[in-house]
């Protein structure tokens, strides 16, 4: 069995977690706290980054490695298409929105979310890069209904998990979510993805973890 760790507050970790719950994937869940020097955890994630896994062959770090791993060990209730070019553009679409807006966005989630402040230097730098990306994610995405097209993927997991993220911190910051300034009209998708039961339960976790902070 597989043994998810890291906390139901981090995105990352809420991702692989929706993907477990898709695949119907049997998995039990262990809470540890970012950059731990447990030794445990260390022989599993170097870097002591989460989500990471425990498996029966070992552990395995990083998100897209650990998605990569659950849709081959785990072929029923496929989250990519079977189609070779298609699924890889189901990985450009969940790459492209960690790298290219999450991952930037994440430069404000100190002033954000954690009561610390961001330079001004930063704000604008972040700034004009989701405009910048966010124009570019449009390229790259249908919404027709799902973000790859008329199927549920593992992008959507990706989408569902970090586009409120990137939303709340660009209004909490610049007053204004850059996402739908941008045009991307992500708020009726995140209803339609939010009344799935991998949905449900990933936000009732998330929101029992936040009460115990």
């Amino acid at each position: 069995m597989i043994t998810l760790c890291g906390f139901p507050i981090s995105n990352y970790y809420n991702i692989v977690k929706q993907v477990l719950l898709e695949k119907n994937v049997p998995f039990a869940e262990e809470h540890v706290p970012t950059k731990s020097l447990d030794e445990a955890v260390l022989s599993c994630s170097p870097l002591g980054k989460i989500p990471f896994i425990r498996t029966p062959q070992g552990g395995l770090c990083e998100s897209h490695v650990i998605l990569d791993y659950i849709e081959a060990q785990y072929p029923a209730h496929p989250l990519l298409p079977a189609d070779p070019f298609a699924a890889a553009k189901v990985r450009e679409i969940a790459m492209f929105l960690n790298l290219h807006l999450e991952l930037v966005a994440r430069d404000l989630y100190p002033q954000a979310f954690f009561g610390g402040t961001v330079s001004a230097g930063t704000q604008a730098r972040v700034r004009q890069q989701l405009e910048k990306n966010t124009l570019a994610f449009l390229r790259l995405t249908k919404f027709s209904p799902y973000v790859a097209g008329d199927s549920f993927t593992l992008a959507d997991c990706v989408a569902f998990n970090n586009l409120p993220l990137i939303g709340m911190a660009t209004r909490a910051v610049y007053g204004e979510d850059l996402l739908t300034a941008a045009g991307l009209d992500y708020k009726p998708y995140l209803k339609m993805i939010g009344e799935r039961a991998s949905s449900q339960k990933v936000i009732a976790d998330r929101k029992a973890a936040n009460t115990k902070v």
